[in-house]
């Protein structure tokens, strides 16, 4: 079972590149992020025709998040975190696909720190680690997957000084990723590449792709009652190297059956 997780940057601008990746690396469940659409404007019957059931969360101009799934029609559990009633985000959709419970995240961005938005930012994650408990607690195998807006440690960032203020490497979010996986969530990238400087972000500006200057901000992370299934994880980073493409490339892990 492959599993993914991509940014698209657009989901209507970007088709053609979503439609080009899904055609070669056949995943069987993705998560997408930033669909930059309203919920009449998702491109359901081109996703149709490459061969996937979706369901979407949209939102105009901004944010968004889908489940798609070419092993079987993704059952909603959920769309919003608990304790977000007054949230107009569309940032978090959740369902069961072939016996595993997959959470598609888009973690909100924070900046300016200090400020209204890096204070959302922090509510948010809150959030997401108490809904995060109750789901580990169910014992079974969940999959949370999407971009967190989170560097976790100097290996995840490229010249990591330059960030000290930023919200996406603040001291609080970064304490807030580790409350979360310490509850027993497998950081699935960075189990399969302890070591390695790897990442899944590159900027438009200044070369930062062609010289490789990336940050780590998608993740996959594993409940306990799955983690051990994982057989590899990796960033199909060519992708970002295509025509008219998402800042972001898509990251992936294979299961064992």
């Amino acid at each position: 079972m492959k599993i993914a997780t991509y940014n698209v940057n657009g989901v209507n601008g970007r088709l053609a590149v979503l439609l080009r990746w899904l055609a070669e690396a056949r995943p069987d469940v993705v998560c997408l992020q930033e669909l930059k659409a309203p919920d009449e404007k998702f491109p359901e019957a081109a996703i149709a025709d490459a061969g996937y059931e979706a369901i979407w969360h949209g939102q105009k101009s901004w944010n968004g998040v889908a489940i798609l799934s070419r092993i079987g029609m993704p059952v909603e559990t959920r769309r919003g975190l608990p304790g977000g009633e007054d949230d107009t985000h569309s940032r978090y959709i959740e369902a069961a696909v072939n016996g595993v419970l997959i959470a598609g995240l888009y973690l909100p961005n924070g900046n300016p720190r200090p400020g209204p938005k890096f204070d959302y930012k922090i509510g948010w994650f809150e959030r997401l680690i108490a809904h995060a408990a109750d789901l580990i607690a169910t014992k079974m195998p969940v999959i949370i997957a999407g971009d967190f807006n989170v560097m976790p440690t100097e290996r995840d960032i490229y010249k990591p000084e330059r960030w000290i203020d930023d919200a996406l490497f603040a001291p609080e979010v970064r304490e807030a990723f580790f409350r979360l996986t310490d509850q027993g969530w497998t950081d699935a990238l960075r189990t399969m590449h302890p070591d390695e400087t790897i990442y899944t972000f590159w900027d438009y500006f200044r070369n930062a792709y062609g010289r490789n200057a990336g940050l780590r901000l998608d993740h996959l992370l594993l409940s306990p009652a799955i983690a051990d299934r994982l057989v590899t994880a990796q960033v199909d980073r060519h992708v970002r190297g295509w025509e008219k493409t998402s800042d972001h490339a898509p990251v992936w892990i294979e299961l064992a059956d």
